[in-house]
């Protein structure tokens, strides 16, 4: 897989996980949009924002300081080469205290969040 298409497969993996817990799901187009998902059960909406990697070999995802909104959900996916993604909730406060900033850039690190706060934490959607 192409590096550029990391991004839109991770979109895709998160809506089908969304589909697969009884969400409906609308995705936004572009390129500079801050809501990539929006997804609705039970009279509920909520916004997420993907954020995808190919494979672990990425220390983490970049980010750009200031851009966590609350009320959004980060959902950061480790595509695993395809073989088997992984996939992180966070709140956007969560999100935000994860976020270290480098000389030349801004991160999310992979290896912090995996743990039971963050991996698989799909229920953190319905609360």
């Amino acid at each position: 897989m192409e590096k550029n298409n990391s991004h839109l497969a991770g979109e895709y993996f998160v809506a089908a996980e969304l589909y697969r817990r009884c969400f409906s799901v609308g995705m936004t187009l572009g390129n500079a949009k801050s809501i990539d998902l929006f997804a609705n059960k039970s009279d509920k909406t909520i916004s997420i924002q993907v954020k995808a990697i190919k494979n672990k070999k990425s220390v983490g995802w970049p980010m750009t300081k200031g851009t966590f909104i609350e009320g959004v959900f980060y959902i950061f996916v480790n595509l695993n080469d395809l073989a088997n993604p992984e996939y992180f909730v966070l709140t956007a406060s969560e999100a935000r205290e994860k976020y270290k900033q480098y000389a030349t850039r801004g991160i999310i690190n992979l290896t912090p969040l995996k743990n039971e706060t963050f991996q698989d934490r799909w229920d953190k959607l319905e609360s």
